[in-house]
């Protein structure tokens, strides 16, 4: 099986080349942002606008008169950066077509905001120890060995600087071997008081690592605000800031990637590895909705921990599937299929009238892995589904969509005693 893969670590430039660096970076950014102003001049004049090949070939033209320094930097920082706006634009377009509220035009970008990466192809070599791009040459790497140097093909690399630290990407294509998974399968809760709960009992704790850090960010905001602008100082305390918020997202990262990879358990023989992973569509945008939520939400990362479930478990052998938004997980008891609808969220556990005591988190992983037990595909049944946000209207039937194949199984008319 052929994937495409992403290795990311951290380079340990000099200072010739972390000059090099900047340099490659803000000609990505410059280019970037005379192709938008070129774009807009463009439509204005003409209703039309050139393509990132056409810009590309305008832009080449300029060098020798009016940007003499982009020879200075590698072609394909600025080709690259073109390309990025071509796909800014359709993505833009794609999300008015779909009536989305905020379609989101292409902004300029400003050093302000960050220096911002680069992305480069062409002739690249990996060792141990070391990475060679283009006009930049040998880059040493902190961690030695992890980017793979025989078995791949690399597509490209993006350089990217993030809280004074540069880290590089390299895109490539590889085989592996995707050995089918034939073990239990396995239903994944998602929440705020813990990351994850599976149909195994296995807790995956939420380290909260913005709340954590809150007293902190706090503190520097302050030391911030009272800074001088331009000032020497008010960049030294910007830095500081950067990098409170680069160590939360990298907690946040970390847990994801060994939580994601414990659930599909993928050092683990074939009949140890879950044959099927059922996880909810939840609806974020509406549960952000709330503000008193809000914040903690976000601080869990539930469309991150879904991308990597969707591509681990394709890699390990593993079928994810995607159960209703409203299938009533927490409401319904897996031992008499009653749903209680009184449930409320501040409710961690609750007793059923047939006499069960359920804890709430557990109670949904088992009810989304019976999901997976009972249903023989294309077509599954599964209880009446309860409207989850509190109107009380039972949904007469409901869907559980298989991973990326978008097959629906109706969750209609199954005996709710068989939970």
């Amino acid at each position: 099986m052929e994937i495409l893969g992403a290795y990311k670590t951290e380079l340990d430039p000099n200072n010739v080349q972390r000059t090099a660096l900047l340099k490659h970076a803000g000609a990505a950014r410059f280019a970037w942002n005379w192709g938008l102003a070129r774009r807009k001049q463009e439509y204005e004049e003409t209703g039309k606008f050139s393509n990132a090949i056409e810009q590309h070939r305008q832009l080449n033209a300029l060098k020798k008169t009016d940007f003499p320094w982009l020879y200075e930097v590698s072609k394909a920082a600025p080709q690259e950066a073109l390309r990025d706006l071509d796909r800014a634009y359709q993505n833009f377009f794609r999300r008015v077509k779909n009536g989305s509220t905020a379609p989101g035009f292409p902004k300029f970008k400003s050093r302000k905001n960050g220096i911002g990466s680069f992305r480069l192809t062409g002739a690249i070599h990996v060792t141990e120890t070391h990475i060679k791009l283009p006009r930049i040459g040998w880059l040493r790497l902190k961690e030695h060995g992890y980017i793979p140097t025989d078995g791949i093909h690399i597509l490209s690399v993006t350089v990217s600087e993030s809280a004074g630290r540069w880290f590089v990407s390299v895109q490539c294509k590889k085989e592996i071997e995707t050995a089918q998974a034939i073990g239990e399968p396995v239903g994944v809760d998602l929440g705020v008081k813990d990351l994850a709960v599976t149909s195994e009992g296995t807790r995956f704790e939420n380290p909260k690592p913005l709340k954590k850090a809150q007293a902190k960010l706090r503190r520097l905001q302050r030391e911030l605000s009272r800074r001088k602008k331009g000032g020497q100082n008010q960049e030294k305390t910007r830095k500081k800031v950067a990098k409170a918020h680069q160590k939360i997202a990298n907690i946040r990262r970390d847990t994801l990637h060994k939580a994601t990879s414990a659930i599909v358990a993928k050092t683990k023989p074939d009949n140890e590895r879950p044959s099927v992973i059922v996880l909810e569509d939840l609806n974020v945008s509406g549960m952000l909705a709330n503000h008193r939520l809000a914040q903690a939400i976000s601080d869990v990362g539930f469309a991150k921990f879904r991308r990597q479930l969707e591509y681990k478990s394709a890699w390990y052998g593993s079928e994810l599937m995607v159960a209703d938004r409203w299938f009533p997980s927490s409401r319904l008891c897996r031992h008499c299929g009653a749903i209680n609808s009184e449930l409320k969220l501040s409710d961690r556990e609750w007793t059923c009238d047939c006499g069960a005591v359920h804890d709430r988190d557990l109670n949904a992983a088992i009810n989304l892995k019976n999901l997976a037990v009972r249903g023989v595909p294309p077509k599954q049944t599964c209880v009446e589904q309860v409207n989850v946000y509190g109107d009380g209207k039972l949904q007469p039937s409901g869907s559980v969509h298989r991973g990326s194949r978008n097959q629906t199984l109706d969750l209609s008319s199954v005996d709710s005693s068989k939970f």
